[in-house]
């Protein structure tokens, strides 16, 4: 089954906003991320399992507040206790998730297919975010990740760099147009460049 774009019908290439005048590489730059493979690895209350020994992709959980653990291809993103979100182009991991996770103890759920991820980077991230969503993003820094709302929308925000600043934001897939139409607004100010990526 080919994966289909959560924003084929919204995302077209291009500059807008405030651009005009202004150095390109000063520009946000807004995309959409396809084809990562996306899993919610929960411990059940009753498992008496230590997360301390479990590694995916040489990755050891950790369950701390907003923290991400990573390598070149893999992001464990710390979702809430004993609940995290895998992210990673390695489509193979799925089956040595669910065999190192065993059903008895974690509920192993892949999300690939029902999420929108939207890519932005650039010095003016953080004030885009900050007009739609309440939490205080002068904290945040590289591999943080939160949970909130944008403009009413849930969804997740992974920090991937913070020189110069990038984040992804995941949403429910249904919610993926609203969500880009508010981000793509929020950015007019700064002037953005959007990317398609194959």
């Amino acid at each position: 089954m080919s994966l289909i774009s959560a924003l084929a019908n919204v995302h077209k290439s291009g500059q807008f906003g405030d651009h005009e005048g202004k150095d390109e590489n000063n520009l946000l730059k807004i995309s959409e991320v396809k084809n990562l493979l996306l899993v919610q690895i929960v411990q059940y209350k009753n498992s008496t399992t230590s997360i301390e020994r479990l590694a995916i992709d040489d990755l050891k959980l950790k369950d701390e507040p907003l923290s991400v653990i990573s390598n070149n291809d893999t992001r464990i993103l710390w979702n809430g206790p004993k609940n995290w979100l895998l992210v990673s182009p390695k489509k193979n991991l799925l089956k040595d998730i669910t065999e190192i996770f065993k059903e008895t103890d974690f509920a192993v759920t892949d999300l690939s297919h029902s999420k929108a991820i939207i890519e932005i980077e650039g010095q003016d991230i953080k004030e885009v975010l900050k007009k739609g969503c309440p939490f205080n993003f002068n904290k945040l820094k590289k591999n943080n990740s939160i949970n909130s709302t944008f403009n009413g929308i849930a969804f997740t925000v992974d920090m991937l760099n913070d020189n110069p600043d990038k984040a992804r934001l995941f949403a429910l897939r249904s919610f993926g147009e609203s969500l880009y139409h508010s981000i793509t607004d929020a950015s007019l100010e700064f002037g953005y460049k959007s990317i398609k990526v194959s």
